[in-house]
Order: structure tokens, then sequence, then C-alpha cells
């Protein structure tokens, strides 16, 4: 008979003595709330962070990438020389060897054009920009707003704008939708703004413009071509790609990596996670769930201070310890689901707030979302683990 209740009673008790006191629910509930979002919130700019730097590796044409061994990332690349390109277009399997250029400037919002000094020479003024440059006839970008604008790009000093740029680089969109051209000063030198297309700036990157090649020399000379920042190649259709990046590795010198697009991607997230910037996002991260270990342990505590003489009634009863510990255990469960519901809820709200304002792309990613629910889960339990030990003290001979 005892066997059947015991098994039964964990689950109603463990609600029950949850339940019992409103206040004290709720306080528990917000206290793991907090730590929800908290972590959510580390948790989502850090993967922005990670995530936002490789937008531009995720819109590349291309099958294979060649780069500076020496390059830990296109953030702070390190260039190679093009006749590295020439050397793996040569390669059998190659179909094409087009380079890409990064580069950066300083960008004048146009409003403030008045306050600059007007024509060639003027005083520097606004924010970086990253500059992407590639020959027209060899697009590298896999985006359509940019092919079907690439005409327009023939013209000496024109760019193409991205749209979702932070605000900080001026109403360029709207000005654009309504005259068809916007002129403004990009490192001294004037530039025109000939079409709008979509990439995404990030924390680092406030805005991108696209340009030609040649325009490309107009800021940075004619040698420029010569270094180029990554090879973006196309295979020959039915072509085995590990095979051909074998090939290309051995015969391209050391200095320089074959990487595939998941490569490249990786290379970037490693580069992002031994960031300081990541490594303060996971600190943030692990204070929130200590946060919650702290708080749940407080509000489990005291529920079996409260209710010491009961348990201790309980093991009169015949309860083990062991079945006393599941009730707090299914206690803590019960906290982590109905806290981190609201968390969630909240965190999602919080991440469409912080992409209006700064509109840096900030979506809620089930990865994240099952990290938080899992950590949620285990910091309860630790809390619950810890808890335990005022349980154990509650002696039978106490209460008679």
């Amino acid at each position: 008979m005892l066997k059947p209740l015991l098994s039964y009673m964990p689950k109603p008790l463990a609600w029950a003595q949850l339940s019992h006191q409103k206040v004290r629910l709720a306080v528990a509930l917000t206290g793991v709330c907090f730590a929800n979002i908290l972590m959510f919130t580390m948790m989502g700019l850090e993967a922005l962070i990670s995530d936002g730097t490789t937008t531009l590796h995720e819109n590349l044409r291309g099958d294979l990438f060649v780069m500076s061994s020496f390059s830990p990332t296109l953030r702070f690349p390190s260039t190679l020389p093009r006749a590295y390109l020439l050397q793996a277009n040569a390669v059998d399997g190659v179909a094409t060897a087009a380079p890409l250029y990064l580069s950066t400037a300083n960008w004048t919002n146009p409003n403030q054009l008045d306050a600059a000094a007007p024509g060639e020479g003027g005083d520097v003024f606004g924010t970086q920009v990253r500059v992407i440059a590639f020959n027209p006839t060899q697009p590298v970008l896999d985006l359509p707003q940019v092919d079907a604008q690439l005409n327009r790009l023939s013209t000496p000093q024109t760019v193409l704008f991205d749209e979702l740029s932070q605000p900080s680089l001026g109403d360029i969109p709207q000005q654009w939708a309504a005259t068809g051209a916007v002129e403004t000063l990009m490192a001294r030198r004037r530039v025109t703004v000939v079409g709008l297309f979509s990439l995404g700036s990030t924390v680092i990157e406030k805005g991108t413009v696209v340009m030609s090649d040649l325009t490309y020399t107009r800021w940075y000379g004619d040698n420029s071509l010569k270094q180029v920042t990554l090879g973006v190649l196309t295979l020959e259709p039915g072509r085995d790609r590990a095979a051909v990046q074998t090939q290309l590795q051995a015969h391209l010198p050391a200095t320089v990596e074959v990487l595939t697009g998941e490569e490249l991607i990786a290379k970037e997230h490693r580069f992002s996670a031994s960031d300081p910037i990541g490594i303060i996002f996971g600190f943030g991260s692990t204070v929130g769930f200590i946060v919650g270990i702290v708080i749940v342990y407080q509000v489990l505590y005291t529920d079996i201070s409260d209710h010491l003489p009961e348990y201790a009634t309980l093991k009169a009863m015949g309860y083990s310890d062991g079945a006393l510990l599941r009730v707090v255990l299914m206690e803590a469960m019960l906290l982590a689901i109905l806290g981190f519901i609201p968390g969630f809820t909240a965190s999602v709200g919080l991440y469409q707030v912080l992409t209006t304002m700064t509109r840096i792309p900030l979506a809620m990613k089930g990865a994240v979302a099952l990290q938080v629910f899992v950590l949620t889960l285990v910091m309860c339990g630790a809390s619950g683990a810890i808890s335990i030990r005022r349980l154990q003290s509650a002696d039978p001979a106490d209460v008679f």
C-alpha cells in the first residue's frame, strides 16, 4: 500500500508545496525568469557577433576559397598576391578564380556634407564602412540585388549601398528612392550611391558598400589590385570538391589556405569565440546561471525550513530521504519550466526591440533556446540538490 502511495505522492506534493505560498512562488518564478532573460541576452548577443560576422561568408558565390594562412579572420585579413589565383586557375577542375577585395573607409552622412569641406580633400567625418570590391564581369556575391545592378558599377566612383546599414550613415535608402542617386564623401572623395542591396550590418561593421575593382583603385591605388583579400573559386561541373581542394593545397605555397565555405565560416566562428567580446558575453551568461542557482536555492531552502516538521512526519510514516529528494527536485523542475516560459517570451520581445534599435538582425534561434532551457533545468536541479541537505536534518524524533 505504501509503495503505490510513495510513487504517486511526489508530483502533487511538490506542486502543493510551491503553490501554498503564492508570493514566494511569484518571487521564485521572477528570479528564474530574470536569470533566463540574462542568459538569453548574453547568448543572443554572442550569437549575434558570431553569426553576424559570417553574413558575407554565407553570401559568397564559390565552391572553394583561397586566403592567406596568416589571416585569422576576414575582419582583419592578410592579403595574398593575385598571381596565386592564376596558379589556382591552372589546376585541373577549377573553372574560375575571381579576386575579392575587402577594406574599410570613413563614410560621411550626406546630411552632414555642409559641415564637411566640400569636394576633394575635405575633412573626414563619419563612421567606417566595409568596402567590398570585385570585377563586375566576375561577380563573387550571391546576391540577386547586386547582380541586377552590376552595370551601374561601370561608372567610376559609384557604389551600391547596404540598406540594412546603421542609421548613423544617413537615411540613404530614403534619399535614393526619392532621387535615384545620393552623393556623399567616402575617405575624402566624392562617391555616388547608384543602388541598394541587403546584406546586414554587424556590431563591428556599421554598413557595407559594393564597388567595382576599377573604383577600388581610385581609393587605394593602382597597385591595390595586385594583393587579394580572398580568392573565390568555382569548379567545373561534376568535379569532386575535396579532390580539387587537395590538389590546390599541394599546388599553392604553404602560406595559402584553401577552404570550403563551411570551413571558412567555422574559422570565423573560432576567432569570434576567442575574441574578448565573445568571452565577456560568455561570462555574462555564467553570471546569470549563478544568479539563478542562488535564487532558486534560497526559495527551496526556505520552503524546506518552513515545512521541516511536515517532512519529519513523512519520514516517520516511512518515506525515505530519496523519496523526499524527488519531491524537492520536482519542485525545482516545476520552477525551471514555469520560469522559462515568461523568460523566453520576454527575451523574444527584447530581441525585437534590439533589432529595431540597432538594425542588426537578432532572431531567437532554436539552438540558443534549447541551450538556455537545459541550463535552466541544470540550474534548478543543482539548487534542489544543494538545498536537500537541509531536508536530511529532519528528524522524526523532533516531532514526537
